[in-house]
C-alpha cells in the first residue's frame, strides 16, 4: 500500500547512521572537488553571473559547485574536465529526445541557415504538421504554441478564466507547473481543514496566492469536491501523476473521479503533460484514455529547441471563438512575439516525426521498467525503507516505504543529505541524475548497459550506507 496524508511511512532518517552518512558525503564532495577543478574555476570566474550560473536553479548541486558542460550527444554529457557522464537527467525532460538528435539538428540547420526567417512573425507549414501530430497523440483538435510550458499554462488559465467568468484556479499540493503564480500553493495540515498557504520559498508573489488559488491533495477526491463547491474555480490544473516532488501515481479510479467532479462543478480540466509525456507518445492523456478540456506540453517536443503547446477540445475552442470581445491577436494577454516561431516549429516537427516516435517510446519505456525493477531489487536486498515509482520512461526512488500517495507526504520524504550523497556518489562515477530529486529519464539513445551501470553504482552506494 502507499502512504496517505497523516499516515506514517518508514523513513531513512531513523534507520541510517547519520554520522556515517555525513562522513560518506564529505568524502564524495572531496572527490568531486579533486575531479572537477576546471568546472570549479569556471564558476568562480563568472563574476557577472548572478549566483555564478546562467539561471539560479543551476546552482543546485551535490558537490558544492556545479559541473560545467563542454558538449553532449545522445545520452552522454562531457563536462569541462573531460568526464563522460551517462545522462539520466536529460535536461529535466528538455532533452528527452536525447542531446542533438540528428533529424532535429538537420531541420534546425536547414531552417536557420538555408531558409532563414526564423522570426518573421509569419506561420510556416511546419506548424500545421506539428498541430496535427499533437492531435493524433493527445486527441485534442485545436493547438496553439508557446516557448515554455509555463507560458502554455499561463495562457490556458487565462482562456479558462475568460470563458467561465470565475477567478480561481485549483492545483494539487506540491504540484509543479513551472513558475505559474497560481500553482505555488500548498495544503495546510494535510489538506484536512481546507486551509492553504503560499509554498515555502515562493519568490515575490504578486499577491497572496490563496486569493487566486485553491488546493487539494492529489488522490483526494473528497478535498477536490469540497474546494470546487465554493463555485469560484475556473479550472483544475494538474499533472495526471505528480512528477516534481517525486513521482506520485494516481490510485485506481482517481482520475476518472476528477473528470466527473469537475464536469459536475462546471470546472475546466487542464492536463499538464510536460513531464508526464514520459508515459507514452500522448502522455497519460492517451495512455490512460483521459478526457481533459485542455492539454499543455513543453520541453520535450522541441528536441532541445524551446517549444511548448496547449491544446483545446472542440467544445473549449468553440467557447473561446464565441467571445469576440477577447483580444487574442494583439495585447489581450495571450501570446508572445517568438511563440510559434519557424525555428521552434521546424524542431518540433522533426522531433515528433522522427525522434520521439511510438517505437522510440516502446524502447524508452522498456528501459524505464528495467531501471525501476533493478532499483527495487537493490532496495529489497538491503532492506532499505525506500520505494521506487515508474511513469513510462521515467522512474524515481523516494526515501519512504510505501510510496507516498500525495504531494505533502512525498515532500515529507525528502532527505537533502541523503540526496546529495547519492547524487555525488553517482556523478563521481559517471552517472548524472536530475539534480533536484532522484529522477531518471530514458531517451532513444539510452541503452540497457547504461541502465545496468546505474544499478551497479546504486547498489554500491546502498552497500556503503548500510555497511
Amino acid at each position: 500500500m502507499a502512504v496517505r496524508v497523516g499516515e506514517q511511512a518508514e523513513s531513512s532518517v531513523s534507520l541510517i547512521d547519520r554520522r556515517r552518512l555525513t562522513s560518506l558525503l564529505a568524502a564524495e564532495r572531496q572527490l568531486y572537488a579533486e575531479r572537477n577543478p576546471r568546472s570549479r574555476a569556471a564558476g568562480e570566474a563568472t563574476a557577472n553571473l548572478f549566483g555564478h550560473v546562467p539561471m539560479t536553479w543551476m546552482a543546485k548541486n551535490a558537490g558544492g559547485f556545479p559541473l560545467h558542460s563542454a558538449r553532449a550527444s545522445g545520452a552522454r554529457v562531457i563536462d569541462l574536465d573531460g568526464h563522460e557522464l551517462i545522462d539520466f537527467c536529460l535536461g529535466d525532460t528538455g532533452a528527452m529526445a536525447g542531446h542533438s538528435p540528428a533529424p532535429t539538428v538537420a531541420a534546425v540547420q536547414r531552417r536557420f541557415a538555408e531558409l532563414g526567417g526564423a522570426t518573421t512573425m509569419l506561420p510556416t507549414e511546419d506548424a500545421g504538421v506539428v498541430a496535427a501530430e499533437l492531435t493524433r497523440r493527445f486527441g485534442l483538435p485545436q493547438w496553439s504554441f508557446a516557448l515554455t510550458a509555463t507560458d502554455a499554462n499561463r495562457w490556458a488559465l487565462r482562456l479558462c478564466r475568460a470563458v467561465t467568468g470565475r477567478p480561481r484556479i485549483l492545483v494539487n499540493s506540491y504540484c509543479y507547473h513551472g513558475s505559474v503564480d497560481e500553482s505555488l500553493v500548498v495544503a495546510v495540515d494535510g489538506g484536512n481543514t481546507g486551509d492553504a498557504a503560499s509554498r515555502p520559498g515562493n519568490v515575490g508573489a504578486p499577491c497572496d496566492v490563496t486569493i487566486t488559488s485553491r488546493v487539494a491533495e492529489f488522490n483526494d477526491l473528497g478535498a477536490l469536491e469540497r474546494e470546487l463547491a465554493h463555485g469560484d474555480v475556473a479550472a483544475v490544473l494538474m499533472e495526471p501523476a505528480l512528477t516534481n516532488i517525486g513521482i506520485v501515481l494516481p490510485e485506481p479510479g482517481y482520475l476518472d473521479g476528477v473528470r466527473a467532479v469537475t464536469r459536475d462543478a462546471g470546472v475546466l480540466l487542464i492536463n499538464d503533460e510536460t513531464h508526464t509525456i514520459s508515459a507514452g507518445p500522448g502522455g497519460c492523456t492517451r495512455a490512460w484514455a483521459l478526457e481533459p478540456d485542455l492539454v499543455t506540453v513543453g520541453k520535450a517536443i522541441g528536441g532541445g529547441i524551446p517549444a511548448a503547446a496547449y491544446g483545446l477540445s472542440a467544445a473549449m475552442a468553440e467557447r473561446v471563438r464565441s467571445r469576440p470581445d477577447l483580444d487574442l491577436i494583439d495585447t489581450g494577454g495571450v501570446g508572445g512575439t517568438l511563440a510559434g516561431n519557424a525555428l521552434s516549429m521546424a524542431a518540433a516537427r522533426a522531433t515528433l516525426s522522427e525522434v520521439l516516435t511510438d517505437d522510440a517510446f516502446h524502447h524508452m519505456i522498456d528501459l524505464g521498467t528495467r531501471y525501476a525493477a533493478g532499483v527495487q531489487t537493490v532496495i529489497d536486498a538491503h532492506d532499505l525503507p525506500w520505494s521506487v515509482s515508474q511513469l513510462g520512461a521515467r522512474a524515481e526512488y523516494r526515501f519512504a516505504r510505501p510510496a507516498p500517495l500525495d504531494g505533502t507526504s512525498s515532500a515529507g520524504a525528502a532527505d537533502e543529505e541523503l540526496d546529495d550523497f547519492l547524487h555525488g556518489f553517482l556523478v563521481n562515477r559517471g552517472v548524472l541524475l536530475t539534480p533536484f530529486h532522484n529522477m531518471a529519464l530514458m531517451c532513444p539513445a539510452t541503452t540497457a548497459t547504461d541502465v545496468d551501470q546505474h544499478l551497479e553504482l546504486f547498489s554500491a552506494a546502498a552497500r556503503a550506507l548500510v555497511a
